[in-house]
């Protein structure tokens, strides 16, 4: 693994990508990653992912040799085949094959671009320019690995839009009875109650507590009188939050929102979800409601103008109910973006 590279072409400023390089993202569900080469792109750079001898590796999606992605190729037992001249690469990324000259001693060089690979919360996350010594900065998934929470990874989403403006509409909670009424939220319930942002190293994170209820349109279900639903967020920078929705009798929801940044117009979202109740319905009905309400979310996202989040405050107007947002961009600039 050496020095991290600008891709080419690029879509973000040079100290954008930067900065963004070394942050942790999803590139793909752990369960659509195998012998097979998977081709995925984070922050314009083309990769391929494969595992081999229960090893992950995750590495940029060109062959040293004449320059073919490897995700055209195939795989055996010992690693991904490059589909030009057949050179396979095994363990770390190394050559271990060259069919044209199997007596030849293969040089050490001879290697893919590889970048650390950690398989968590169901999902490959990679970084393109880690700190050299330092631990993984994965974002916590609350209740993933507790007893009696059902684990779901629902399919990754693609949207036509900035990772910024997409994370930032999952953690507004005054959208609800404009843009999912068709999903859980009540029109009649527009307004906002005041809550609180706490600043944490990774982020910050909120407490909302109101009357909105979070039971999907026509499916059964109720609180008691005078139930308060609290929505807990959790923002790590910059493009993952959580989301822990407490339901009626101890029940919880956690989501998680990872807006991986395919490019700086173009964002694969991923969302797994762990929850102690209902899990003896469909997974499929996960997928469904959640993608419904994505969908909702999309033709906004897609639509908002500057594309990339502004952070200079003076440069869109805010209202109360901004409280998370205004958080999230002073975030993302002490993360050093502009």
């Amino acid at each position: 693994m050496s020095a991290a590279k600008l891709p080419n072409p690029c879509s973000f400023e040079p100290n954008e990508w930067e900065i963004l390089a070394r942050a942790w993202y999803p590139i793909a569900p752990s369960a659509a990653v195998g012998a097979a080469p998977f081709a995925a792109t984070l922050l314009d750079e083309p990769l391929v992912a494969y595992r081999v001898r229960g090893e992950l590796v995750v590495a940029r999606d060109l062959c040293p040799h004449r320059g073919v992605p490897m995700s055209l190729g195939t795989h055996d037992d010992e690693g991904i085949v490059c589909g030009y001249h057949g050179l396979r690469y095994g363990a770390e990324g190394r050559c271990n094959r060259i069919p044209s000259a199997p007596a030849q001693r293969i040089p050490a060089r001879f290697k893919l671009h590889t970048y650390p690979a950690v398989d968590r919360h169901g999902l490959i996350w990679t970084c393109l320019a880690p700190a050299e010594g330092a631990a993984p900065d994965l974002p916590a998934m609350p209740h993933w690995d507790d007893p009696g929470f059902q684990q779901i990874v629902c399919p990754p989403f693609d949207i036509a839009g900035a990772a910024g403006r997409q994370v930032e509409g999952f953690i507004d909670v005054a959208h609800f009875a404009w843009i999912h009424t068709a999903t859980f939220a009540d029109p009649a319930k527009p307004e906002v109650e005041s809550y609180t942002t706490v600043e944490t190293p990774q982020g910050f994170y909120a407490d909302y507590l109101s009357n909105i209820g979070n039971y999907p349109i026509g499916v059964n279900g109720s609180a008691p009188a005078g139930f308060r639903w609290l929505r807990h967020f959790e923002v790590h920078l910059p493009f993952t939050a959580t989301l822990t929705i407490h339901f009626p009798d101890d029940g919880r929801l956690v989501i998680m929102n990872a807006a991986s940044p395919v490019s700086a117009r173009k964002t694969r979202l991923f969302a797994p979800i762990a929850r102690n109740f209902d899990q003896h319905l469909p997974v499929a009905d996960v997928y469904d409601f959640n993608r419904r309400i994505f969908e909702e979310d999309r033709r906004i996202v897609e639509s908002q103008r500057p594309q990339r989040l502004p952070l200079d405050m003076a440069l869109e107007m805010h209202i109360p109910a901004d409280a998370s947002s205004i958080a999230y961009r002073r975030g993302l600039k002490r993360f050093g973006l502009s």
